[in-house]
C-alpha cells in the first residue's frame, strides 16, 4: 500500500509539474506576442521613375537594347559602396533598402548620412531590415523612422522587452526564419543586388576582416522585378512598423542622429570610401551615365515573403525551384562560389548525375581556416568524399591569402585575413546567377532570398574562365592522397603554388578541427 501510495504522490506531483510547465508555456506565448500591425500603411513601388534623371540617364540605352537589362559586376568592395551612395545621391522619388544586417560603422554610418540626405530632398525611403540582432542599432532605426519621408521596418522581430533566450523557446518556430535578402532600389530604375550586407567587412574597409562578395548593379526589366519582390516583402505580416514594435521616435532625436552623422562624414571626407565617390572609372560613369553595362535576358528570382509556410507559398514560390533548372540544364560546365555549401543529400545527387554525364562541375567554397562559421564546415565536411567519387571539383579558399594574390580573382580583396562570402553560379560560360542564396539548407528551406540570373555570354564567360584560371591560386583544391580505396585526404595549390601538398586542414586550428569534429554528432544540419 504504501508504495502504491508513493506511486501516486510522484504521479501527482509530476503531473502538477507538467501542468504548470504548459501554463506558464502558454502564458509566455501570450507576453511574448507582437504588437498588433492590422493598421499600419502598405505603400508600393513608384510607377513613374522614368522622369527622375536615373530614368532619363537610361532611356537611351533602354531603347538601343529593346527587352533587355543592363547589368554591371560591382567586384570591389569601394565601387560596391560607390554604387550604392551614387545611387542614393542621384534618386529623386524612392529609395527601396532591405539587408539582412546593417551596422552604423564605417560604411553604414556614411550610408545612412546618405539616406538622411536624400529624404532631406524630398526622396521616400523605405528601410527594410531583418531584425536577427534585436535591439542592435535600434536607436538608429527610431531616429531615422522620425523622419517624414523616412519609415523602418523589421523583419520576424524579436518582442522588445523580452528575454531572447526564453523567446527562442516559446518562438522557436517563428523566429527562425530569416530574411537574408539584400536590395537596394533607386527610382525603381537602378537596382543592386548580391551578397554584401551593409558593414565594413564587406566593402574592404575592416582591416582585421575582409568578406571576399560580388554584387550586380542592374537597369532596365530586372528592376521593377526587384522592387515587386520588395513591395510583396514591406507590405507581409513578418514586416513590423519600428515605430510600433519600438517606439515613436521624437524631433529630438533625429535633430542628434542628423547631427552625429553629418559629424561622422566630415571626419570622413579623405578617406578611401569618400574619395571613391569622386575618383573612380564608376562613380564617373554612373554620373554621367557612361558606365558600360552588359545587356542581358535577365531574370530576378526570390523567395516568397511566406516561404516558412510552404502550404501558402508553395515550392513553385521558392528561389530554389527557380533556380534549380539551371544547374541541372546545363550541358559543359557549372561553377559554384558558395561560402557556406552544405549541399545535403538531394543537391548532392543532383551534383553528382551532372558530373557523371559529362558536366565539369566546380565549386569553390571556405576552408576550415577561412570559414567564420565552424558549423558550416562540420555540414559541409560530410559531403566532401561523395562529391569528390563522382567527379566534382571542389576548391576550399586559402586563408593565408596577401594582396597580390588576392587580386588576382577579382572579387576577392585579398587582405591578411580572408572569407569567401560571395554566392554566385555560372552554366555552361553563358548564363550567370549573383545572389544571396548560400548553397546551403538555410538558404535552401529557411532564410528568404534573392538573385539575378541573366544569360550573358561575355559576362558569365568572363567569369568562368577567370574562376578555371585562377582558382588554383587562390584556393586548394581538394583530392584523395591515393588510390588505395582509404581516401584520405589533400589539399593542393594555394598561394604556395601548384607543389604544395598538405594532408590535413589547411591552416585550420587544434580548435577549429576539435570544434568541427565534435559539431559533425549533432543534427544541425536543417539550421546550416
Amino acid at each position: 500500500m504504501q508504495k502504491k501510495e508513493k506511486r501516486k504522490r510522484r504521479l501527482r506531483r509530476l503531473l502538477i509539474l507538467v501542468v504548470i510547465l504548459t501554463l506558464g508555456y502558454f502564458a509566455m506565448k501570450i507576453f511574448y506576442r507582437l504588437p498588433d500591425i492590422s493598421g499600419r500603411n502598405q505603400s508600393f513601388m513608384i510607377d513613374d521613375g522614368e522622369v527622375t534623371r536615373l530614368g532619363r540617364q537610361s532611356t537611351g540605352q533602354l531603347a538601343d537594347h529593346p527587352g533587355k537589362s543592363g547589368v554591371f559586376l560591382l567586384q570591389r568592395g569601394r565601387d560596391a559602396f560607390a554604387a550604392r551612395v551614387l545611387l542614393a545621391r542621384m534618386s529623386e522619388k524612392s529609395l527601396d533598402v532591405q539587408y539582412y544586417m546593417y551596422h552604423q560603422d564605417t560604411v553604414g554610418g556614411l550610408l545612412t548620412y546618405e539616406l538622411l540626405k536624400a529624404a532631406d530632398r524630398g526622396v521616400r525611403v523605405r528601410l527594410l531590415i531583418d531584425d536577427i540582432y534585436g535591439n542592435q542599432n535600434e536607436d538608429a532605426w527610431v531616429a531615422l523612422d522620425a523622419h517624414d519621408k523616412i519609415e523602418v521596418r523589421l523583419w520576424n522581430p524579436w518582442k522588445r522587452g523580452g528575454g531572447r533566450m526564453i523567446q527562442s523557446i516559446v518562438r522557436a518556430a517563428q523566429i527562425d526564419y530569416r530574411m537574408h535578402a539584400k536590395s537596394f532600389t533607386a527610382d525603381n530604375q537602378a537596382t543592386i543586388l548580391g551578397g554584401r550586407n551593409i558593414g565594413d567587412e564587406y566593402f574592404d574597409a575592416d582591416k582585421n576582416v575582409a568578406f571576399a562578395d560580388i554584387d550586380v548593379l542592374s537597369i532596365g526589366p530586372s528592376v521593377p522585378e526587384v522592387s515587386t519582390e520588395f513591395d510583396s516583402y514591406w507590405n507581409a505580416e513578418h514586416a513590423f512598423p519600428v515605430n510600433i514594435l519600438v517606439r515613436q521616435g521624437t524631433d529630438q532625436e533625429l535633430v542628434a542622429l542628423r547631427s552625429e552623422k553629418n559629424a561622422f562624414y566630415e571626419k570622413q571626407t579623405t578617406s578611401d570610401y569618400v574619395t571613391a565617390l569622386t575618383d573612380s572609372d564608376l562613380a564617373r560613369g554612373l554620373q554621367d551615365g557612361s558606365l558600360a553595362f552588359s545587356w542581358s535576358d535577365a531574370r530576378v528570382i526570390h523567395d516568397s515573403p511566406q516561404k516558412e509556410d510552404l502550404k501558402k507559398a508553395g515550392t513553385d514560390e521558392l528561389l530554389i525551384s527557380q533556380l534549380a533548372p539551371y544547374i541541372t540544364g546545363a550541358q559543359k560546365t557549372v561553377d559554384i562560389v558558395s561560402p557556406y555549401f552544405v549541399p545535403g543529400d538531394r543537391a548532392t545527387e543532383a551534383l553528382c548525375k551532372l558530373s557523371r554525364d559529362g558536366v565539369e562541375v566546380r565549386i569553390l567554397t571556405n576552408s576550415l581556416a577561412s570559414n567564420d562559421v565552424s558549423a558550416v564546415h562540420a555540414g559541409y565536411s560530410k559531403y566532401r568524399r561523395t562529391l569528390l567519387r563522382c567527379g566534382v571539383r571542389l576548391f576550399e579558399l586559402d586563408e593565408s591569402l596577401k594582396d597580390r594574390q588576392g587580386k588576382m580573382f577579382t572579387w576577392l580583396p585579398g587582405l591578411a585575413k580572408s572569407s569567401l562570402h560571395a554566392k554566385t553560379m555560372v552554366f555552361d560560360g553563358e548564363i550567370m546567377f549573383v545572389g544571396s542564396f548560400n548553397f546551403d539548407s538555410r538558404s535552401l528551406f529557411i532564410n528568404n532570398e534573392i538573385g539575378l540570373v541573366f544569360h550573358d555570354p561575355a559576362v558569365a564567360g568572363a567569369a568562368a574562365k577567370h574562376f578555371k584560371d585562377k582558382v588554383n591560386k587562390i584556393a586548394f583544391e581538394v583530392g584523395f592522397s591515393s588510390e588505395t580505396g582509404r581516401e584520405n585526404m589533400k589539399w593542393t595549390g594555394g598561394q604556395g603554388g601548384p607543389d604544395v601538398v598538405m594532408e590535413k586542414e589547411p591552416y585550420a586550428t587544434t580548435m577549429q578541427k576539435l570544434t568541427v569534429g565534435i559539431l559533425k554528432w549533432f543534427p544541425i544540419e536543417s539550421q546550416l
